[in-house]
């Protein structure tokens, strides 16, 4: 068996062929928030989109957050999942004080990094492997009010991200770039760096309307995303802000969770739907395979709708099978042509691998055992925590 929270990974983490799926979702329950210390104790199931929901009009955030808010705790726990913010806050399995795990056995072991830490460690990052997180404590981050203060800045090569992303680390506690992943030559890399705080309280201002979502109402039979659009959409995207440096104060939702706003979004892909792709390269590497990742892309023709492009600092993620290390981290989506996008695929995964990179488990759908292997050397040592009753279709795919 395997918990299933919501349904949030891109690959098959959390699928379990054959086998049986514990949905967590109903493990709801909110147990204790205390407004003055920002100590949250919830149940696995619970969304991040409902702790906002209870925590902001008291003044507090989520200490680490990924693109969507649709997303359980117990399912951030066990992708050890990271946000804008890496290079100051780390993980979010770093804010969890204590969680609960459930054995197939019947028995039940609370861990954090003092009590049964290797338990912890195994646990956190853990794809779901050891046990079903029942509950868990969270150290929220105090807020002033829902605003944040964002600058966005366009780079014309991807030498322009390095040096905004340098500049920007110490005093920006969210940083992150999309690129465009079509243009070639002088414009390899170019691309919109947004830096971003938390902003002072703004008494006056109004959050967004919540209105009713835009939808995207069926499946064409057809992918949207094709050399052309991209190309179009690239364009346009790029040269949307005119100006070097635009300044704005927005509320958190869009800035952190843009397809949040539409509902169904990847319906856009057509029936063959996606193929999600991260990857980290370490410090002394990053640039030059960046350019190298970026090259490879652009000469397949494959392009991405959406290129992320961000640093991971070096704050020690606490899980054995944790994916953010220091270095240079690429988030890509390939609309999914079968036997090209693999060897596209294919082809990136051996330019991380010769630069000592990993890839993400949580969005993976075919990476290689010899690769996993390469990229999570204490996968090994992990395997002796994982509870004997679970196991799911990545990690079979993985290592047997």
């Amino acid at each position: 068996m395997l918990p299933y929270g919501n349904g949030r990974s891109y690959g098959d983490s959390c699928l379990n062929d054959g086998g049986t799926l514990l949905h967590a979702r109903s493990l709801d329950r909110f147990i204790r928030f205390d407004a003055s210390t920002g100590l949250l104790e919830c149940e696995a199931g619970v969304l991040f989109s409902e702790i906002l929901d209870l925590v902001v009009p008291q003044g507090w955030f989520l200490p680490v957050t990924p693109g969507t808010k649709f997303v359980t705790v117990g399912g951030a726990i066990a992708n050890d999942v990271h946000g804008k913010n890496h290079h100051r806050a780390g993980t979010f399995g770093r804010h969890v004080t204590e969680l609960e795990l459930l054995r197939s056995d019947g028995s039940r072991m609370v861990c954090s990094a003092d009590l049964h830490p290797d338990w912890f460690a195994a646990t956190v990052g853990g794809l779901g492997l050891t046990g079903l997180i029942t509950r868990a404590r969270v150290q929220l981050r105090k807020i002033a009010g829902p605003w944040m203060s964002c600058e966005v800045h366009r780079f014309e090569d991807l030498a322009g991200f390095f040096r905004l992303s340098e500049q920007s680390d110490r005093d920006y506690e969210y940083t992150v770039a999309w690129v465009d992943c079509v243009s070639k030559g002088k414009g390899l890399g170019r691309g919109l760096f947004t830096r971003a705080n938390h902003a002072p309280a703004h008494p006056d201002a109004r959050p967004p309307s919540p209105g009713r979502r835009p939808n995207v109402p069926l499946t064409p039979p057809f992918s949207l995303i094709n050399p052309l659009s991209l190309r179009v959409f690239n364009t346009l995207y790029y040269h949307r802000q005119r100006k070097e440096v635009s300044r704005a104060t927005t509320h958190y939702e869009p800035h952190f969770y843009p397809l949040d706003g539409i509902g169904s979004w990847n319906r856009i892909y057509g029936p063959h739907g996606f193929m999600q792709y991260q990857c980290v390269v370490p410090p002394r590497e990053a640039q030059a395979c960046t350019e190298a990742l970026l090259d490879a892309i652009a000469a397949s023709g494959e392009g991405s709708f959406l290129a992320v492009l961000k640093q991971f600092g070096d704050v020690r993620s606490p899980g054995l099978l944790s994916f953010p290390r220091p270095g240079t981290t690429l988030a890509l989506d390939f609309p999914n042509r079968g036997h090209s996008t693999l060897s596209l695929l294919n082809r990136l995964d051996e330019i991380v691998a010769a630069a000592g990179g990993a890839v993400y488990p949580a969005k993976d759908a075919r990476m290689s055992a010899d690769s996993f292997k390469r990229y999570f050397p204490d996968w090994e040592f992990f395997s002796h925590y994982i509870d004997p009753g679970f196991s799911s279709s990545f990690w079979r795919r993985v290592t047997e």
